[in-house]
């Protein structure tokens, strides 16, 4: 039986299974019930697998013939986001949410698990399957690397459901696709005073803001206009009371960009910037500069493949073209160890109001993407091993 006709047979059961993983959400490391009702639907098809990265899951589906080993990965975690939709299979967890489209990823990958398992007298190779804890934190795919789900993997594909791609089109590019998501500290040191007397004192306030303006020269300055670049404030913490001259800040913030060398050089361009802008203003101030996730940059290779297997399982009016978006993924840690790539797939339906962008309240899916999505896994995984 071809894969198409496989995901049509076992539409229901992936639709199912999001909903109960909706229903169900757990945020980062706390993937209990999800894991456990992964680990609950592997037993019952034969795959075996084995616990990994604290909460996640690694299952492993054998062929029949010796050959390559291919890798395919979702996510598991849910978002701290009140959930806003009315519908049957809302959130019972109060504050936690599913706003991101994981549920679909883990539901669709184990309904591509059945598939591949069936068909596994027929298949050369080894397929890996990632139930992966923690995306939103950027810290599962760095604990599941670490202990060694990689190790061996030829290639390795991801799905990432898509707000933005109406439902039936997919999107997987070649180059880069998602941005690096870093984070940063500033801790600003000054001298407290009275407020009507500022000259006494050294005003964190004022060295903050000066920080603040002048972090933007970065992008407008140093960074070649023809590349993405993103630095953000998005905290200032200062001072105690209206006439009080602030003795000390603490900032926080992030960046993005697509170029592994923009990576490398933003602390040092920041560092520069921050010492001396204070330095200006008298005070002093330090930088904490913490890695999250690379650029997620599609290997060609892989892109071109993933190409023809979409227009194999959809047609060519399925394959769409998408700008590529500042947001994190931390598929990009497993993209340093063998070559692959991550598909979007559209699941925008506007008369079915899955059209709230992610991380909102509101965020649904149109479900009918989900037997798309469990297919397009089955069959790449397939077309690789096949080469």
């Amino acid at each position: 039986m071809k894969i198409r006709d496989l995901a049509e047979q076992y539409k229901e059961y992936i639709v199912d299974l999001r909903r109960e993983f909706h229903m169900h959400p757990e945020v980062s490391w706390q993937e209990i019930r999800t894991s456990g009702r992964v680990k609950e639907e592997l037993a019952k098809m034969g795959v075996p697998y084995k616990e990994i990265a604290k909460t996640g899951v690694m299952a492993v589906i054998k062929g029949k013939y010796e050959g390559k080993t291919v890798a395919l990965r979702a996510d598991m975690d849910a978002l701290q986001v009140k959930e806003q939709n009315k519908v049957p299979y809302c959130s019972k967890n109060v504050g936690v949410m599913h706003a991101c489209g994981h549920d679909g990823h883990t539901a669709m990958l184990l309904g591509a698990a059945k598939m591949l398992n069936e068909m596994k007298d027929d298949m050369k190779g080894t397929v890996r399957l990632f139930f992966q804890p923690a995306e939103e934190m950027a810290e599962g795919a760095y604990a599941m690397v670490k202990e060694g789900c990689m190790d061996g993997v030829d290639e390795v594909f991801g799905i990432h459901l898509w707000s933005d791609l109406e439902k039936g089109e997919i999107s997987v590019e070649a180059g880069p696709r998602m941005a690096s998501a870093d984070l940063f500290k500033i801790k600003v040191k000054g001298k407290g005073g009275h407020g009507s007397l500022p000259h006494q004192g050294i005003d964190a306030v004022v060295a903050s803001s000066a920080i603040v303006m002048n972090l933007q020269s970065i992008v407008s300055r140093e960074i070649s206009p023809l590349e993405s670049a993103v630095v953000s404030v998005g905290v200032l913490n200062s001072g105690t009371r209206f006439n009080v001259i602030a003795s000390e800040a603490v900032l926080e913030g992030t960046t993005r960009c697509f170029s592994p060398d923009i990576r490398e050089r933003f602390p040092k361009m920041m560092e520069r910037i921050i010492e001396s802008t204070a330095e200006s203003y008298r005070a002093e101030a330090q930088l904490e500069y913490t890695l999250g996730t690379p650029p997620t940059i599609n290997d060609a290779t892989s892109s071109e493949r993933a190409i023809k297997t979409i227009e194999k399982l959809f047609g060519t009016d399925a394959v769409s073209l998408m700008e590529k978006v500042t947001g994190g993924e931390d598929f990009a840690v497993y993209l340093e160890k063998a070559p692959g790539a991550i598909a979007f797939v559209g699941v925008r339906n506007d008369e079915k109001e899955s059209n709230y962008p992610h991380h909102h309240g509101r965020f649904n899916i149109d479900e009918d993407a989900l037997e798309m999505g469990a297919a397009l896994y089955a069959q790449y995984a397939l077309d690789f091993l096949s080469e």
